[in-house]
């Protein structure tokens, strides 16, 4: 089973069933109006989007990216005070920072098969160095999460396991949870979208993972969300999008001018 705690748990408690399990729900951390705030935001582009092509994409699953540019509601989440602070301690081992690694609104419709358990690590290389967790990883629901619409399957302790060993199935559970909750989990973990054998209820969530500042990021923020979008925004999100120096000059860049002339030194993009 999963762990489900309230937002008044004390942090090292709640870190303390992500080193044993692997993973944790936090129940109602924002009220149903974010929710639905959020989910009008993001229908225009979830309705303009395509079903996915092969069964880890989901071929009755919609995909939409790039939400630091799209959703403000979704901007919100990801500076979450609470949030920021379990990431931090979560991943202070192995950073001296930790950086916004990619953003998803995924949208599950009836008929949907299970997709495939998966560690997230593995776009940086499968499980290799297991020592060094590469991520600390939000799925928000902005639907209820139940086990016949799409809520996503997880197996608690597989964090520490080999990496050939495949889970029973009395060995997988469920993320159930309502609408306004979200799961936290390691990139370590194995876990994967469910089934939705509902006739209409389609179960939305929105994926914010966050590594480590000196991995190279799974979504391209600069290209999703671009620096005349970028500029708009709070420091703190530019920063936590990778729009900062860190260590202090991993990350600068050096301007130029239409012939190619360098014209300062290198520099943070918006100082």
């Amino acid at each position: 089973m999963i762990h489900h705690v309230n937002d008044t748990e004390p942090i090292h408690n709640i870190l303390d069933v992500l080193e044993t399990d692997g993973a944790v729900i936090i129940d109602s951390l924002i009220p149903k109006s974010t929710t639905l705030q959020i989910s009008t935001e993001l229908r225009p582009y979830l309705d303009a989007c395509s079903d996915g092509l092969t069964d880890f994409s989901g071929e009755s699953t919609k995909r939409v990216g790039a939400l630091m540019a799209r959703s403000p509601g979704c901007r919100d989440l990801a500076l979450k005070p609470l949030i920021n602070e379990l990431c931090s301690k979560f991943l202070e081992d192995f950073t001296d920072g930790y950086q916004l690694n990619f953003t998803q609104a995924i949208e599950i419709s009836p008929s949907e098969t299970i997709q495939p358990l998966h560690r997230d690590r593995g776009v940086w290389g499968g499980y290799l160095n297991r020592k060094i967790e590469t991520q600390f990883s939000t799925i928000w629901a902005m639907t209820d999460f139940t086990q016949t619409n799409g809520a996503t399957r997880l197996v608690p302790g597989s964090h520490k396991w080999d990496k050939d060993r495949k889970p029973s199935e009395q060995e997988i559970t469920f993320a159930e949870m309502s609408a306004g909750s979200v799961l936290l989990y390691g990139g370590s973990i194995l876990h994967g979208g469910g089934s939705n054998i509902t006739d209409s209820d389609k179960r939305l969530a929105v994926l914010i993972h966050y590594t480590l500042s000196w991995l190279r990021q799974e979504e391209n923020q600069y290209l999703s969300c671009p620096p005349e979008i970028a500029a708009e925004l709070p420091v703190e999100l530019r920063d936590l999008m990778g729009y900062s120096l860190v260590n202090p000059i991993l990350g600068f860049f050096s301007p130029y001018d239409k012939k190619g002339v360098e014209l300062v030194s290198p520099k943070h993009i918006f100082e």
